[in-house]
């Protein structure tokens, strides 16, 4: 039995049910069935439980999207700077609407404002996300796909905005609301008409 994981599945059901701010380690240990003194054995704090969850649930999705390192030589070959962007902005839609990592991001989401750790996440999930589109934007300059004048500020532009745009999209679903299925494609498309290279 993986107590960890037990740990981190009673946490966010808990935190999903009433907000982050109101979970407390020992409403933890009752969820899960131990004391809390055994709880204390696994994890030091509730913001030790909140970052080993961030890290399992994220492990967990990319690996339920089936992605991998990446070899950027497979990748780009043979294909158009639309499909590749497309194809990235698709993985990382998956890793974020993965159910478990959803839930997980509806509640950092929702805390982010009041709550340090909750804030602490979202700039780690940011980062890695911009230093994802860096090396994607490098390996597309060097293979002579795409143009870019300052690699580094068009993948912070692009990060961004993606994030930007599946944050609306979130709060659209939150609310209930018609999502605009074109946004996000008509944002690629246009990134691509500025960068793409033309040959």
């Amino acid at each position: 039995m993986d107590r960890k994981r037990d740990i981190i599945n009673a946490t966010l059901e808990l935190a999903s049910q009433n907000g982050l701010g109101t979970v407390s380690m020992q409403q933890i240990a009752d969820k899960v069935g131990i004391t809390k003194a055994s709880l204390y054995n696994h994890f030091s704090s509730r913001d030790q439980i909140v970052e080993a969850m961030y890290d399992s649930l994220r492990a967990a999705s990319k690996s339920n999207a089936g992605i991998g390192e990446v070899d950027y030589d497979k990748l780009l070959a043979g294909m158009s700077l639309k499909e590749i962007i497309s194809n990235a902005v698709d993985n990382y839609r998956k890793i974020v609407k993965d159910p478990q990592m959803y839930l997980f991001y509806k509640v950092i989401m929702s805390e982010r404002s009041i709550n340090s750790s909750a804030a602490e996440i979202m700039v780690r999930e940011t980062k890695t996300m911009i230093n994802a589109t860096k090396a994607l934007f490098y390996a597309l300059q060097v293979k002579g796909i795409a143009d870019f004048e300052n690699v580094d500020s068009a993948a912070v532009s692009f990060a961004m905005a993606v994030n930007s745009l599946l944050d609306y999209e979130c709060d659209l679903d939150n609310a209930g609301m018609k999502k605009d299925e074109k946004m996000m494609q008509d944002f690629i498309d246009e990134f691509c008409r500025i960068y793409g290279k033309r040959r």
